[in-house]
């Protein structure tokens, strides 16, 4: 597909956003053409004051014009604020459209495209490009519009005055028409470049802030300082180059359009053209070739503007465009009971060599505790994720309850697990709406305040003043890694979920407080599938089978007693984390 075909495409997409507030815009196109005719209006009578007024000495005609100025510049107003006010308005309601369709793509997007993508770009492209769209486009329209009719009047005007003059502004139509061609390309490909731009400033502000710490700490300031400011004189660098552009354009487009200025007193001057015309005419006819040349320079640097707009646009719908999670299950499931099949599963990542999961087989009966250890990247992970639906097996099958879990509707599967990870993610929210974000449907202050004693959170709200009614901060940045997993806890215990996988769900937990979550965790089990990933040994014990995994595969599986006899990988793990105690026989 050519640039401009794409082009074309993606404006007649962006003008599809207007047509539900077409009345607004047809409103602020009135306003416009107004404001235009206004304008024209009132140079064409200056052929009237001059030869009637001034010539003539007719003072009436003066008199006239004194209460004609005010009145002209009263309707010009008007005209102006109609069409600022509802163009902007619409401009609005389209970026806010824009906005929440954005947002609501991105979290049905796969995980693997945020996998691919920085935060900072698609916050950027949220905050923004989205907002380009709306002031590029509005800015391009208004003086598309405006200044467009304003050029057409004012050629009307010298046409109707001399057409043989105004010809010479007609020959160099084309020629600007051509360089108006050739930095419209220069303009689309610059402002494509300063969206990314802008995305890299978000990306290394967002990690600077998130990593504060870590900066401080290990005095990485000159090193992250130098790296913003390389991406922030990427940025000045693109902004520059559209100023350039734009601006060496329009001087060139002004210079094309002061010779034929020129040509046309060259030609008035001749003995016939001046014959033709009176004192009035002639200075309406300059006036209006002499105010041509303000519109004129603003169309070529609406240009840059609606290049920018169809820049952003076209970034915002290439993320619109990207396919959401595949969802084609149609079963139904209300509560599983939990039976979970891996038959021969095969994963690897993108652009990974070698599998994260190289053909696993594995059946958790309902009810019974499956754990998994391993060292970091043997694939322990992986297994949640998959079961999850995050990532799909490139082969093999996964089962829940006999069925593939793909022949399962997405929503309806996932409502089946309660996720308790060592990266806990919390909301800006009080710790009551944080424990409650994971159950269905509506749950009463009794029902949270229940999961959140059963998990020991109410240990450490009861102590605070507004209790379960505390705002966590960003990430639950107010709270301790400890106190993070023990809200994560509460939220799986209130989701109530038939099955239960716990990523390292105990790791951030000193000694006694893994004591007390350990009783609630048991209960939590009890009833449930539970997948326990983990790396202390201790936690799983009492699994009904453990599978140790390495490079993706299953080396050994059993019951704790049973891998300790057989003094291979588990045996081995286990030595080491206990290499303090009695040694292991």
């Amino acid at each position: 597909m050519s640039q401009n075909t794409a082009k074309q495409r993606t404006f007649r997409r962006l003008m599809g956003y207007i047509k539900p507030y077409r009345a607004a815009f047809i409103f602020s196109i009135v306003g416009m053409l107004g404001y235009a005719a206004v304008d024209t209006f009132f140079f064409s009578q200056i052929e009237t004051l001059i030869d009637d007024g001034l010539t003539n000495q007719n003072s009436k005609i003066l008199i006239y014009g004194a209460i004609f100025v005010p009145v002209v510049f009263i309707a010009r107003g008007l005209f102006n604020f109609i069409s600022t006010y509802f163009l902007n308005w619409v401009g609005f309601r389209v970026v806010t459209t824009l906005r929440q369709q954005l947002f609501d793509h991105m979290m049905k997007l796969p995980v693997a495209f945020h996998d691919r993508h920085s935060t900072g770009d698609l916050i950027s492209k949220i905050t923004y490009t989205t907002q380009q769209v709306a002031e590029a486009s509005s800015r391009a329209i208004l003086i598309l519009i405006r200044e467009g009719a304003f050029v057409l009047g004012l050629l009307g005007l010298m046409f109707y005055h001399s057409w043989q003059l105004s010809l010479v502004f007609l020959v160099v139509g084309p020629l600007i028409a051509k360089i108006v061609g050739v930095v419209s390309k220069r303009f689309r490909k610059v402002s494509s470049r300063i969206q990314t731009a802008m995305g890299n400033v978000t990306t290394t502000a967002e990690q600077m802030i998130n990593g504060h710490k870590v900066v401080v700490m290990y005095e990485g300031q000159k090193r992250e300082s130098k790296r913003f400011n390389d991406i922030n004189n990427v940025t000045r660098n693109q902004n520059m180059k559209l100023i350039n552009t734009q601006t060496l354009s329009t001087s060139l487009i002004q210079l094309i359009a002061s010779f034929s200025l020129s040509m046309v007193l060259v030609l008035a001057s001749f003995p016939q053209m001046l014959a033709e015309l009176s004192a009035g005419a002639f200075t309406t006819l300059l006036t209006a070739m002499i105010m041509l040349l303000r519109p004129l320079k603003q169309l070529t640097t609406v240009n840059s503007d609606f290049q920018r707009g169809i820049a952003a646009a076209q970034s915002i719908f290439e993320v619109l465009d990207h396919e959401p999670e595949i969802d084609q299950g149609s079963k139904s499931l209300t509560r599983a009971k939990g039976e979970i099949c891996f038959d021969d599963v095969l994963f690897r990542y993108d652009e990974a060599d070698t599998p994260a999961l190289d053909h696993v087989s594995f059946t958790v009966t309902a009810g019974k505790t499956l754990a998994l250890v391993g060292r970091s990247g043997s694939g322990k992970s992986t297994i949640s994720n998959l079961l999850t639906r995050f990532y799909s097996p490139q082969a093999g099958q996964i089962r829940l309850d006999g069925e593939n879990i793909y022949d399962y509707k997405l929503k309806h599967l996932r409502r089946q697990f309660a996720l308790v990870s060592q990266h806990v993610t919390l909301f800006n929210d009080t710790i009551a709406n944080n424990i409650a974000y994971g159950a269905h449907g509506e749950v009463s202050a009794e029902q949270i305040r229940q999961a959140a004693e059963q998990a020991y959170v109410t240990e450490f709200t009861d102590n605070l003043p507004l209790g379960l009614d505390t705002m966590v901060g960003e990430n639950g940045v107010m709270l301790s890694g400890g106190q993070r997993q023990r809200i994560a806890i509460a939220r799986a215990l209130l989701r109530d979920a038939p099955i239960l996988i716990l990523d390292e769900a105990t790791s951030a937990l000193d000694t006694e407080s893994e004591r007390h979550i350990q009783s609630a965790l048991s209960r939590l089990q009890q009833n449930r599938t539970s997948i326990v990933i983990a790396h202390r040994l201790s936690t799983i014990e009492s699994a009904d089978e453990i599978l140790v995994m390495e490079d993706g595969r299953v080396v050994e599986r059993g019951t704790h007693a049973e891998l300790l006899e057989r003094k291979g990988a588990y045996h081995q793990l286990y030595r080491l984390q206990f290499s303090h105690e009695t040694p292991v026989e």
